[in-house]
């Protein structure tokens, strides 16, 4: 059995806190199952100035592999902001009928590497806007608009079928429609299904409590080691970057930095380095930083990321079995990444990754990444 399988069925023996109301305030209460996997309660209402820095510091203290939610919704900017921290921290997500997952709510939901639900247990609707009296019925319109247009793409990035938009569009934002299982598998909300946990078949691993990276035959210790980062410089597909003043992305921005600026990397903690730019010294995140220590491939290409593992002969064993040709970085968070063999311009890339999608050759959650986090490559040739 798989350990997000088994996960599933641990923590449905977990979860006393099922039919208690969400409180208002957004909360992450990490809980252990019988077998010391980790997994994370987000609770309460999403609002704008939720401060996520404090769930990715219960998901690191805890080691946390799975998360899981008691929420009615809320600001939708704000749950997808945590749908795309669970993401770039490989967690999986699972959502139980006992506990509330609706509206914005659902939309952090699937941010979930691997997402189980069961029926009923996720709930959309119509989004509205709450401070329409400050706008006129003109403004209020383009508002929506464009909060649509920013969900289309989030449930792009996320492998979601955006067509779900279509059903929860016939929904009031006072009204409530749950999901059925064919409903969600029929849209990706979940990519776990009820069969799967039934019979155990799933293949999927997710992070296990910590312990040593496992060596695999013909690759040496060395190879496994990341190096210090001590300089690099800002690549962010935006073309631009922000530096902030503490490590979180909610502080001020004390600058903004163009793609290619020179930085001395200072110190790396929870995900963000603290830089040094001329005069300018403060705080980036992993992703938003080439590092001249690790060797990702040219500055200028991008890679395809299909698949990510925990451990290094899983990685290998599924890019070797691959009718692809694909190969295996370590990253920087000593996970191991399975991307389409090469680098590519961002145009060419993005049509390879339709096409590949398009034919079910990749897993529709495959993304384009500047891989600034990829460390070194280890496999395939």
């Amino acid at each position: 059995m798989s350990i997000f399988l088994r996960l599933i069925l641990l923590v449905v023996g977990v979860t006393a806190f099922g039919g208690h109301h969400a409180h208002a305030d957004l909360s992450y209460t990490a809980h252990s199952t019988s077998e010391g996997y980790s997994f994370i309660l987000v609770s309460g209402s999403f609002s704008y100035d939720d401060n996520l820095r404090e769930f990715e510091q219960v998901v690191l203290r805890h080691d946390a592999s799975v998360v899981t939610f008691n929420s009615p919704g809320g600001n939708i900017a704000k749950a997808m902001e945590l749908g795309r921290l669970i993401r770039s921290n490989q967690l999986g997500t699972i959502q139980f009928r006992d506990s509330e997952c609706s509206s914005a709510c659902s939309l952090a939901f699937m941010g979930g590497v691997q997402r189980y639900a069961e029926a009923g247990s996720i709930g959309v609707h119509k989004s509205s806007y709450s401070d329409s009296s400050r706008l006129s019925t003109e403004e209020a319109v383009s508002h929506v608009q464009a909060l649509t247009a920013e969900v289309i793409m989030f449930m792009g990035e996320m492998g979601v079928d955006p067509a779900l938009l279509q059903l929860a569009l016939q929904y009031d934002s006072n009204d409530i429609r749950y999901l059925s299982r064919s409903e969600m598998e029929k849209y990706r909300v979940t990519t776990i299904s009820g069969t799967s946990v039934a019979t155990s078949s799933n293949t999927f691993t997710p992070r296990p409590p910590a312990s040593p990276p496992r060596s695999v035959s013909g690759i040496s210790e060395n190879r496994l080691t990341i190096p210090e980062a001590r300089s690099g410089r800002v690549r962010h597909p935006k073309g631009k970057a922000p530096v902030k003043l503490d490590s979180n992305g909610d502080s001020p921005t004390l600058a903004t930095l163009q793609n290619g600026t020179s930085l001395r990397i200072l110190d790396n903690q929870d995900r963000w380095y603290r830089v040094q730019s001329g005069r300018i010294t403060g705080y980036m995140h992993h992703t938003w930083v080439y590092v001249d220590q690790f060797d990702s491939g040219p500055f200028n290409r991008r890679h395809l990321q299909i698949k990510s593992y925990d451990n290094l002969n899983d990685a290998i064993r599924f890019a070797e079995a691959s009718p692809l040709n694909l190969d295996v970085y370590l990253a920087s968070n000593a996970w191991y990444a399975v991307t389409l063999r090469g680098t590519f311009e961002e145009g060419n890339g993005r049509a390879v990754l339709k096409r590949l999608k398009s034919s079910h050759q990749i897993p529709d959650d495959s993304f384009m990444t500047y891989a600034n986090t990829y460390v070194r490559k280890l496999c395939c040739n």
